[in-house]
């Protein structure tokens, strides 16, 4: 099975993020945006072994994990705020 582990980081740490923009829309689309652009600026994380697998959670702990996931995620957050691909309600 072929990975890429950031995938699971952001879908764990992107309900977090969300708790600082009650005004943000959640509908399906625009959390698979935010998602996409996150992971667009990210650096990929593939694994293939569960050896893999431990490595990326070990690193997902690292201070400067934290704070590019927090960084890329907020960029993508007010991407799709200021400009959501439907039309606003």
């Amino acid at each position: 099975m072929l990975k890429n582990y950031m995938e699971d980081a952001v879908d764990s740490f992107l309900p977090h993020m969300l708790e600082q923009y009650p005004d943000l829309c959640r509908c399906e689309m625009c959390i698979e945006d935010i998602k996409a652009i996150a992971l667009n600026k990210l650096k990929p994380a593939y694994f293939v072994t569960h050896e893999g697998l431990l490595f990326s959670k070990i690193d997902e702990m690292t201070t400067q994990h934290k704070a590019d996931l927090t960084s890329e995620l907020t960029r993508a957050i007010d991407i799709v705020s200021k400009n959501p691909r439907h039309a606003k309600e």
